[in-house]
Parts: C-alpha cells; sequence; structure tokens
C-alpha cells in the first residue's frame, strides 16, 4: 500500500523540479521576487521621509528658462563660471560639504577662463565632490596614477599596472577629484535597487560618489561591495538652481543660510537633461535623487539586509504541501491553508523591512503554488482512476445505477475497513443441475448457466441487491451494503419471488429452443441478521463480501428448501419485513428446522406477495 502513495507523488515531484529549473534558468524566479519586492518597497516608502540635512539643488527646467541665469549664463551646457561662483558664495554660509552630479571631465575649448573659474574656486575648499564615470570599454587610465584625492585603495594583490577606463573631472586640479563613480547601478531587468559602494579592478577599489560624501560626514561603511536601497517616499528638500543662484546674489540671502551643514548635491532634473533612471520605487527618478539615497542610508546606518530565503522556504513550504497530498488531505482544504500561509508570509515580508530586512518570498511561494497544482492535478487523476477501478470492480457486484450512484455521492471507498451491520443473505441453487448436465456437452451447459445466472442476477440488480459470488451453480446475494437500504428485507423477499418466476420463464423459453424439457429447478433460502461486510482478502486480491454466522445460517436456509418450498425465510426475516406497516407479503410457516450448528430450532416461513389489486 505505501509503494502506492510513493508511486503518483514521484511524478508532480519530478516535473516539479523541472519546472523550477527552467523558471531558475530564464529568471522568472528572480523576476517574481523583484516585482513583488519593489511594490513592497513603493509602499513601505511612504512611510519614510529623507533626512532634512540632506538638500537636492535641482537644475530644473525653471532654471534652465530663468532669465537672470540666461542673461548671465546663456543656454545649457553654462560655463563652468556658474558653478564656480555658486560655489564661492555658498561656502560663505558653511554648507557640510558640496556634491556635483554634474560631469567635468572636457575642457570647454570656447570658454577657457571660465573653466579657471570653476578650477581656481574649487582648489580653495576641501568638501567639494565631483563625479567620475567607469565605461565599458575605451582607452584605460592608469590606476597607480590616479591622486590620492580620487580615494582609490588597493590591497596587497593589487596589480600595479591595472588600468580602467575612466571618465574623471580634468577640468578640475587633481587635488579636487575627490568624490567617486556615478554609475548607475542596474539588475538584470536594467532596474536599479543597489548602490555599489566601490568598485574592484584588479585589486583596486574605486569609490562611489555617495561612498565618498557618506565617509566624510562620518559614516561608518559597511564591508559589502553594495547595499539595497531603503528608498524614501517624497524627493529630498529641492532647491531650484536659479532660485539658490538668485538667492545667493542678494544683499541678505534668505535661502542659504538655511544650508549651514546641510550635504548639498547639485544635479540635474529637467526633463531635457535626460538624467532620469528607472528604480524600485519610480520608473523615471532623477539619478541626482539615487545619490542623495545612498549618502543617507549610509549616513543612517538603514540600508536593506538581504536575507536570502527563496530556496529554504521553497523546500519547507513544498515538504508540508507533500506532507498534505500524501495524507490525502482535501485539497480545497490545502489549498485555503497554503492561502492563509501565502498572506502571512507576504506580511511577514512587509513586517521585516521595517527592521531593515529584505526577505522575498514571491518566488518560493510560485513553486509552492506550482507544487499545488501538480499535486492537484496528479490528485484528481487518481480520483478518476480509483472511480473508474471502482466502477469496474462494483459492477460485478451491483446493478450500474447503483454504482453510478456510490461513485456520485462518493460512499464507496476501497480503502473503507469492513464494518459490522444488519443485513439480509440470499441464497439460491439448482436442484436437479447434475442430471441436467448430464444430457448436455460441457459448453452447452456453460452456455445455460450463463444465460439462467444473466437473467436471475439481473433480477437481483433491479430490487437493489448486491452479488456476492458464485458458488458452482449457486449464488449468493446480500442487500443493505455498501448502501444503506432500509427496506431490505422486503427487497431480499420480492427479488427471492421473482428469481422463481424468472426461472419459470426460463425454463419454457429453453423448451422452445432446444426441445427438451428441462427439470431443474431452483432453492432459495433468506435470512437477515447481523454479519461483516466489506473488502476482504489480501494485498493483491480482494473481494467484497459478507461473513459471520447469519451467512451461514441463510445457506443452511437454503438446504432445508428441498421438498418443502422453493423459496424459505427465517423468522427474523420476517419480522424485518414487519417494520414497515404497508407490508405487501404474507408467510406461511412450515415449523422448526434444526440445522447444522445450531441447537435451537430455527422456523422458516415460506413467502407469497399479497393481492392488493382490489385495495384503492
Amino acid at each position: 500500500m505505501r509503494k502506492e502513495k510513493q508511486r503518483p507523488l514521484l511524478i508532480p515531484l519530478l516535473l516539479l523540479a523541472m519546472l523550477t529549473l527552467l523558471l531558475n534558468v530564464f529568471g522568472i524566479l528572480d523576476h517574481s521576487d523583484n516585482r513583488i519586492g519593489d511594490s513592497m518597497l513603493r509602499v513601505h516608502a511612504q512611510a519614510r521621509t529623507p533626512p532634512a540635512d540632506i538638500v537636492l539643488v535641482a537644475i530644473d527646467q525653471t532654471s534652465l528658462e530663468n532669465d537672470t541665469l540666461k542673461e548671465a549664463a546663456g543656454s545649457w551646457p553654462w560655463p563652468r563660471a556658474i558653478h564656480g561662483e555658486l560655489i564661492a558664495n555658498l561656502e560663505a554660509f558653511q554648507p557640510r560639504a558640496i556634491v556635483f552630479d554634474v560631469f567635468f571631465n572636457e575642457a570647454d575649448r570656447f570658454r577657457a577662463d571660465s573653466d579657471a573659474v570653476l578650477r581656481n574656486t574649487a582648489m580653495a575648499y576641501g568638501n567639494l565632490f565631483f563625479p567620475s564615470l567607469l565605461l565599458g570599454d575605451g582607452a584605460g587610465t592608469p590606476l597607480a596614477a590616479l591622486p590620492e584625492s580620487f580615494g582609490a585603495r588597493r590591497d596587497a594583490r593589487a596589480n600595479p599596472a591595472a588600468k580602467a577606463p575612466l571618465l574623471v573631472p580634468l577640468v578640475l586640479d587633481p587635488k579636487n577629484w575627490q568624490g567617486g563613480l556615478a554609475n548607475f547601478e542596474e539588475d538584470h531587468d536594467r532596474i536599479g535597487r543597489f548602490a555599489h559602494l566601490y568598485k574592484n579592478i584588479e585589486g583596486w577599489e574605486l569609490p562611489a560618489l555617495g561612498t565618498s560624501v557618506a565617509a566624510f560626514s562620518g559614516a561608518a561603511l559597511p564591508a559589502a561591495e553594495r547595499i539595497r536601497l531603503r528608498w524614501y517616499g517624497t524627493a529630498p528638500r529641492t532647491l531650484s538652481f536659479s532660485a539658490l543662484f538668485n538667492d545667493l546674489a542678494r544683499e541678505h540671502p534668505v535661502i542659504a543660510p538655511t544650508l549651514k551643514d546641510a550635504i548639498v548635491v547639485i544635479g540635474p532634473t529637467a526633463p531635457g537633461l535626460n538624467d532620469f533612471r528607472p528604480t524600485a520605487i519610480d520608473a523615471l527618478m532623477p539619478g541626482t535623487q539615487i545619490i542623495t539615497t545612498t549618502i543617507a542610508n549610509l549616513r543612517a546606518q538603514d540600508w536593506l539586509r538581504d536575507l536570502p530565503s527563496r530556496w529554504p522556504l521553497a523546500f519547507f513550504l513544498l515538504a508540508a504541501i507533500t506532507a498534505l497530498f500524501w495524507k490525502r488531505v482535501n485539497p480545497l482544504a490545502t489549498a485555503i491553508t497554503l492561502a492563509i500561509t501565502t498572506l502571512a508570509l507576504f506580511a511577514a515580508s512587509y513586517c521585516l523591512l521595517s527592521l531593515r530586512w529584505y526577505v522575498p518570498v514571491a518566488s518560493a511561494l510560485a513553486i509552492a503554488w506550482l507544487a499545488y497544482l501538480l499535486f492537484s492535478a496528479e490528485a484528481l487523476w487518481r480520483e478518476r482512476r480509483d472511480r473508474e477501478a471502482a466502477v469496474m470492480l462494483f459492477r460485478r457486484f451491483l446493478d450500474p445505477r447503483v454504482v453510478d450512484e456510490l461513485v456520485k455521492t462518493g460512499e464507496f471507498s476501497r480503502d473503507k475497513k469492513p464494518e459490522a451491520r444488519e443485513i439480509t443473505i440470499l441464497f439460491s441453487d439448482i436442484r436437479g443441475f447434475t442430471t441436467l448436465s448430464e444430457t448436455r456437452t460441457p459448453e452447452a451447459v456453460v452456455e445455460l448457466l450463463n444465460r439462467y445466472f444473466s437473467q436471475q442476477v439481473e433480477v437481483i440488480f433491479r430490487h437493489g441487491g448486491t452479488l456476492d459470488k458464485f458458488i458452482g451453480d449457486a449464488i449468493m446475494a446480500f442487500w443493505n451494503a455498501p448502501t444503506e437500504n432500509p427496506r431490505h428485507a422486503e427487497q431480499a423477499v420480492a427479488a427471492a419471488l421473482e428469481m422463481g418466476v424468472a426461472l419459470d420463464r426460463f425454463k419454457k423459453e429453453l423448451a422452445a429452443s432446444d426441445g427438451t424439457l428441462a427439470d431443474f429447478d431452483i432453492g432459495i433460502g433468506v435470512h437477515t441478521g447481523q454479519a461483516v461486510v466489506g473488502f476482504l482478502g489480501s494485498d493483491d486480491r480482494l473481494d467484497y463480501t459478507a461473513i459471520g454466522d447469519t451467512v451461514n445460517l441463510a445457506s443452511r436456509i437454503e438446504g432445508c428448501t428441498k421438498g418443502v418450498a422453493r423459496v424459505l425465510v427465517s423468522g427474523a426475516t420476517r419480522d424485518a419485513c414487519a417494520r414497515h406497516e404497508k407490508s405487501v407479503f404474507s408467510f406461511k410457516s412450515h415449523g422448526e428446522f434444526h440445522v447444522k450448528g445450531r441447537d435451537q430450532g430455527v422456523e422458516l416461513l415460506e413467502p407469497a406477495r399479497l393481492d392488493t389489486s382490489d385495495k384503492k
């Protein structure tokens, strides 16, 4: 029996393993984790406010169209002297740091004096940060030649001759190359979820722009190469570049004094400057805002820590689902349990974001639901197989209409244990069969018996009986199992009487067909009592049958019919028929009979159907 359970479960498990492998190879599991995780982060971010001392000075559309700036700088790109003037005026109000997300890697051939203003102004301050860019290809810059201000670190195994294709702020003096890489960090789906703290190139660690600024402000940096960003629901405090520029030109600035000890990040946000990137919470986020988020996370030490949970959680859920299907738990109950588990895990995953843990559960749950679908499909197939087996098995014993009802109601189960219940047993045996067989060939006898049995079994089935077995030329049948039937005794008696009528009809047909007189008869014994009914036998061969003293007594009653009556029933059967008010039988007593295996005599009666045609 154990093999029957293991063999079906093995098929969906193998299919699940192959499908999971394919989903993993094609990145679908990562995609599901990322999409659900991004949705949770968007909701989680709404409750988070960026720190007030990180300020974004936006080169926005208003700044590009501002008349004052247009008069002083013209159209974009502005002369570098504009940035130099902003630095000089803003430093008077003591910001903690001024960070540019604007590249100064190429000299302005037409405004060299403007470049010189920026260069000379920047040399006067040590709290300025400028971006560099790591390219995908191109001529490499010797990393050993980078100035100390760039912040590159090398370990003991670093390659002294290592090169990297870098865009560095060549317009500035090397002492002002302080800053780092401003590369956008994207996943395979081209969405930004992480911030690189540094890039390792042949043992050289090149810092990111946000990393350098956070370290300058006193943040303790993690040892990891990158962090998962914990986003904010709103942009940081944002000032238009033109508003700040004009405010600094006033005799008594209003905005600039509020920037004391602030980290001021200057970068483009105007649509035409094309510095927007897709992130976990926004399809078009200004690149400068990613830098401010990195700085804020590193300073507050509140970036998200990844807790790899896919495979441990998937194996746990799979083990639980497998156990439920192993125990044949109702698939609907399993689905409800899995649905509750799904909601609980999503809720837990969301709550853990507040504790700075990123725990993806979507892919593990997808695997679990896939397992449920495969197991459910297998269970449906198994149920259909068992149903078909039940039909084929019980059609040997029952009227097909009864079988269909059994299967429909689900009352039949091969695994159902035998039980004791009251039943009515019928035994029928042919009288004179030996003489009949002596006058016919064996083939003719078999053909005759088959015709006889077909007619007799049809009568039993029509009256709701269960065929137990053929014993030579005898028939054993019973009522009230496997389906409950409160009038089982009446139906058994009715079947016995009609079997006699069917025999007479069969004998006439036989005489008409071969011209011989069939001189055989039958004896039928019927008894009602307690018996054990169910599947009995070995694992390889089972029979649905009844056993007990009731069965033995019914067989003995059939033996007592010789020379007495074609049908005899016990007093117990008569009493069972009398339980119902409208009985259609009368019973003629033939006295007590002593049967083998019983000390006391058994009253036997001959039933007859009452004529109720005149009762209206």
